[in-house]
């Protein structure tokens, strides 16, 4: 699903992962992530994708202070750990800023 998002300007999250064979706790654990994120301060919407080898993800924020609430929020912090630990060969998280965006719609 797309995101519904304000009029620009705006914050972006994009997080993208290479995933291990490990999966205990991932999926209950990122419900969890997903629950609490859309309860934060700032949170705009997110969307998702995945395949068995790349996932990607974009949040969507109103500061870059929101963002970084986020980020240094207990529990998150917690499966960022266990993200490094147990369940990701490699991430990148890039920060953006969303100047300018538009849609179709059938």
């Amino acid at each position: 699903m797309i995101a519904k998002t304000p009029k620009a300007p705006y914050f972006a999250v994009i997080f993208t992962s290479q995933r291990t064979a490990e999966e205990k706790g991932y999926g209950n654990m990122a419900e969890k992530m997903a629950e609490m994120a859309e309860k934060q301060d700032g949170f705009l919407g997110y969307e998702s994708v995945t395949d068995e080898k790349l996932g990607i993800t974009v949040s969507y924020w109103s500061s870059v202070e929101s963002i970084k609430a986020w980020k240094d929020q207990t529990d998150h912090a917690v499966a960022q750990k266990k993200g490094k630990s147990d369940w990701y060969q490699a991430f990148k998280v890039r920060i953006c800023q969303v100047v300018r965006d538009y849609d179709f719609t059938v």
